[in-house]
């Protein structure tokens, strides 16, 4: 699957495309594969305020638990309710329904220090 250009990305692998005034969080199909058939998704709650880098959710798998951590700061205005029940969407439509949280009150200088698509693929094949 080719790396979607229509969003940013950071070294922990999540993802971030802006839609409005919110901004749609997931993680990459690199971090999906890695973690192998995702098993349960711990959604954070919503209004909570969440920082650049930090943990806001949990991502368990057959293999490991991950955390999941905010691209930027923000406010959590929605989650993705749908992964209580089927969080193996992740793994396999890890870009669209498998979205994960909306935050709103993000920063552009934040989303800006974020990696576009290329830059992305380079990261990633370096760390092979």
């Amino acid at each position: 699957m080719a790396t979607p250009t229509d969003r940013r990305y950071s070294k922990t692998h999540e993802w971030i495309k802006l839609e409005g005034t919110f901004a749609l969080v997931g993680i990459t199909e690199h971090a999906q594969e890695a973690l192998g058939d995702i098993t349960f998704v711990e959604l954070p709650k919503i209004g909570v305020n969440v920082k650049k880098d930090g943990a806001c959710g949990v991502i368990e798998s057959v293999k490991a638990a991950s955390d999941l951590n905010a691209p930027v700061s923000g406010q959590i205005a929605e989650v993705n309710r749908a992964l209580e029940s089927a969080p193996e969407t992740i793994n396999t439509d890890p870009y669209e329904a498998g979205w994960i949280l909306k935050l709103a009150n993000t920063t552009g200088a934040e989303m800006a220090s974020l990696m576009d698509s290329t830059a992305y693929d380079l990261f990633v094949e370096s760390e092979q």
